[in-house]
């Protein structure tokens, strides 16, 4: 099972990243750039259908973790619509994917709400006392009528061990504690939406869901739905999916409630990359203690969580990656090398391996670090880096801090080897976003 981010720990080296890019040529695309592996997307488009169909839920892609609209075709094949955390998240699910859009923000303005009805299917109080100052310009604006209404609950559990993502520790913003309410208090609302998972497995889901129905269950009788959330890895290669049909299948029986789930991460575990290129090397005989390698690829603009977590993205070492003649585009004649991922606690008069490199950015931020790693062959400059399984919260929180360019985004179909080239960034990009 895929670790959640957060947990960095000692040294780690899989065989095998979970994913296909030991196969991809990263020489194939722009540098720096994200790419997304379209055969894997639709890997887990199809386990996210089954447990759609088979458990009876709904299922909506939670846009604050993936909301590439290039992707919306595959995306839309096998979802129900998607899950927005404000007014423009909103209206791109409502204008460049299908379905239903379902919105929750903890902070909602008067000026906004008109394009959000406009743009929703099921809007989600944060609390009562929201529901209750927007209620009567709800009243007043049109085609409010349709909209289902929820009330964001927090059900005092806790799974997540690192404070910046636990939707339910301490100080928590996001819901109101629900075991003091009454069925009464809901009558405005049709279902309660529960989140407070990141990068889970089953049996935390599992834990979460008997705490709900022991802390929450007096308010079932006065809700059609529940919308458990996200944060659980249903597509990860080693999930058990025929155990959690059945687990929410009785749920569903023992309930009556009808189920919506959210996952953002799950829809583009293990479908996608950045790749970044080679800018300085800095090795020990320049004074700096251990090899320090500068990439095009930042740590704070373009994959933050690698710091806030922290953890460190697996590193493939593309030395080697070549296209021949007779191979398909954006494929690799050989699998391109594992880096081992050490510690971030390393020191550098720890190292005693010339191949050991701190892999960081071109930022002058001195924390911008992707990682530390043991490579078979110390890369040199001009090289391509590709870090895996960062599809998911990297476009929707990349920045420009220091002028840095945004990363080209491509498709790669690992099983045809074709990659498409999505869109580059440029100075223009930088420049307005300043003013």
């Amino acid at each position: 099972m895929t670790a959640p981010r957060g947990s960095e720990g000692g040294t780690h080296q899989s065989p095998l990243p979970q994913g296909n890019f030991h196969r991809f040529d990263p020489a194939s695309v722009p540098s720096p750039c994200l790419v997304i592996d379209t055969a894997r997307l639709e890997e887990n488009g199809r386990r996210l259908a089954r447990l759609r169909n088979e458990a009876g839920c709904k299922v909506l892609l939670a846009l604050k973790a993936f909301a590439l609209p290039a992707c919306a075709p595959i995306i839309d094949r096998y979802l129900d619509g998607t899950a927005a955390s404000g007014l423009w998240e909103a209206r791109l699910g409502r204008e460049a994917f299908a379905g239903e859009v379902h919105t929750y923000a903890p902070g909602l303005k008067p000026g906004d709400l008109p394009e959000m009805v406009a743009n929703t299917d099921a809007l989600i109080f944060n609390s009562l006392s929201q529901y209750r100052r927007f209620a009567p310009l709800l009243a007043e604006t049109d085609g409010a009528e349709r909209l289902h209404l929820g009330l964001r609950i927090n059900p005092r559990h806790q799974e997540v061990e690192n404070a910046l993502y636990d939707p339910a520790g301490a100080w928590s913003r996001l819901g109101i504690d629900g075991a003091a309410l009454s069925p009464d208090d809901l009558a405005p609302f049709s279902f309660l939406h529960i989140h407070a998972l990141c990068d889970h497995g089953f049996d935390a889901f599992a834990r979460m869901v008997g705490a709900i129905e022991t802390r929450l269950g007096h308010l079932f009788p006065a809700i059609e739905e529940i919308n458990l959330g996200g944060g659980v890895l249903w597509t990860d290669d080693d999930f058990p999916l025929d155990e959690a049909i059945t687990f929410l299948k009785d749920f569903r029986d023992r309930t009556g409630l009808r189920v919506t789930l959210e996952p953002g991460t799950a829809v583009a575990l293990h479908a996608g990359a950045m790749t970044g290129e080679v800018l300085d090397v800095m090795t020990a005989d320049q004074g700096v203690g251990a090899p320090v390698i500068v990439t095009d690829l930042s740590a704070t603009c373009h994959m933050p969580d690698a710091l806030e977590a922290p953890f460190t993205p697996d590193c493939l070492d593309a030395v080697s990656g070549k296209v021949d003649a007779g191979f398909p585009s954006g494929t690799a004649t050989g699998r391109l090398e594992v880096a081992e991922s050490l510690p971030r606690t390393l020191r550098p008069n720890e190292v005693n391996d010339p191949n050991i490199a701190r892999v960081g950015g071109p930022t002058c931020l001195a924390g911008d670090t992707i990682g530390t790693y043991r490579f078979g062959q110390l890369p040199s400059i001009g090289d391509r880096l590709v870090f895996t399984d960062l599809g998911y919260y990297t476009t929707v929180k990349s920045t420009t801090f220091n002028g840095t360019p945004l990363p080209a985004i491509a498709l790669w179909d690992s099983e045809a080897g074709m990659v498409e080239k999505v869109r580059e960034f440029g100075w223009r990009d930088f420049a307005e976003r300043l003013g």
